[in-house]
């Protein structure tokens, strides 16, 4: 007779390995938020440009759809310790101009946005390399486990970002802030000389093929029969299209209509603050429980939450409300992610697992692109509270849609 284990709660944070390397990649996504609440802030006081405010979404989000498959390619062939070493080196790199330019009062429009392109690409590079580590680290049982809590150690970080950016700030400067910035991206690289691991020990399957920009159109077609995989693809980036980056660039407009938008007001940072924190605590709380499985059902039904909690905030005129609302919304917008993300890594090919998670994230990070241009259309005519409420509904309708043809294909598999 055999038993099935079960994977452990916190399998990951009990490993030697994997611990240190979901601390480092918090700290890491600490240090890329840190650099936008420096440099945008510096941006604004010295060119004032809207233009430049836009091009900052888009040059991040970017090359996460445009180079996403390349780098996916590139982490199956290569060694990941050493692709996830660029990135960091890369990402540090980008401070150091920042900090130089500060410091020689030489900063230009062009530099800017050179610099800025240079960020997105190191966060494009990392992502698939970073993902890879994670089957290594884990045995397939407690991948979920891994993917959930990568992704809550880096909310983490994403929440912290912003905190200690502005003590940076007060305490050294914008200048010497972003110098210090640098020292938050060397744990991880120091980390990737120790690890024993390279993202494929445990399969021992490297790509031979040659890496081309074209492959997405390839894994797209190979993959294209699995209707699960496709279909948690799918959602993310209904996720990112609908929801994407909107409810963090609306909080202003939230915040007037909930009357917390007076300059200094703590109601406007309770309201970020929830945006950020049902992440974080929710990868602890759905860790701790388990009662959320890695199965497409739990991933429709995290997705449909987030839609909704999203349309309550957008229309609500109770400030306690949309707070819960954020912090619920967080909770289901880690959950769906996550969820969806393990499905895939899961049902990959192995011999193409890099470059599926490259579609992942050109699909779940680059369409956050799109988002801010039906942000912007949507909302010239029905407000900003209507266009995010908008995006909202649909992402709780498409994530049913998806549910039901799904169900339909099951169905028909099963009558065949």
């Amino acid at each position: 007779m055999t038993t099935t284990l079960r994977p452990r709660r916190f399998g990951p944070l009990r490993d030697k390995h994997s611990r240190p390397y979901l601390m480092t990649a918090g700290l890491s996504m600490m240090g890329d938020n840190i650099e936008h609440v420096i440099t945008y802030w510096v941006l604004w006081q010295t060119f004032h440009s809207p233009w430049l405010v836009g091009f900052q979404v888009i040059s991040h989000w970017l090359p996460f759809l445009l180079l996403s498959v390349l780098f996916g390619g590139l982490a199956e062939k290569y060694d990941c310790r050493r692709i996830i070493q660029i990135a960091q080196g890369l990402f540090a790199l980008v401070s150091l101009a920042w900090g130089v330019l500060f410091l020689t009062g030489t900063l230009e429009m062009w530099s800017a946005c050179v610099l800025l392109v240079l960020h997105g690409c190191a966060g494009a590079l990392w992502g698939p390399a970073e993902q890879l580590m994670l089957h290594d680290f884990a045995e397939p049982r407690e991948l979920p486990s891994a993917v959930r809590l990568n992704a809550t150690f880096k909310s983490l970080g994403v929440l912290a970002g912003p905190v200690v950016g502005s003590a940076l700030m007060l305490v050294l400067g914008t200048t010497w802030g972003i110098f210090a910035n640098v020292l938050f991206y060397l744990p991880m690289t120091l980390l990737m000389i120790r690890t024993p691991f390279t993202g494929h020990t445990r399969s021992g399957s490297t790509l031979r093929d040659r890496v081309s920009i074209l492959d997405t159109s390839k894994v797209l077609r190979t993959v294209g029969g699995d209707k699960v995989l496709v279909a948690m693809i799918v959602l993310a980036g209904l996720i990112a299209v609908c929801v994407g980056s909107s409810l963090t660039v609306s909080m202003p407009n939230f915040a007037d209509t909930l009357g917390a938008g007076e300059e200094g007001d703590l109601g406007y940072g309770l309201l970020l603050f929830a945006n950020g924190i049902g992440g974080v605590l929710g990868g602890f709380l759905l860790e701790a429980t388990g009662i959320i499985k890695a199965d497409v059902r739990a991933a429709v039904v995290a997705a449909v939450m987030f839609g909704l909690t999203s349309l309550i905030v957008a229309t609500t005129t109770h400030y306690a409300i949309a707070v819960a609302a954020l912090v619920i919304g967080g909770v289901a917008n880690l959950a769906a992610t996550s969820v969806g993300q393990a499905i895939v890594q899961l049902r990959a090919p192995e011999h193409q697992r890099g470059r599926v998670i490259g579609v992942y994230g050109m699909i779940a990070s680059g369409m956050r692109t799109g988002n801010g241009i039906t942000l912007a259309g949507l909302g010239a005519l029905v407000g900003v509270s209507g266009a995010v409420a908008v995006g909202g509904l649909s992402l709780a309708v498409g994530a049913l849609v998806i549910a039901l043809l799904l169900a339909m294909q099951t169905a028909r598999s099963r009558r065949a």
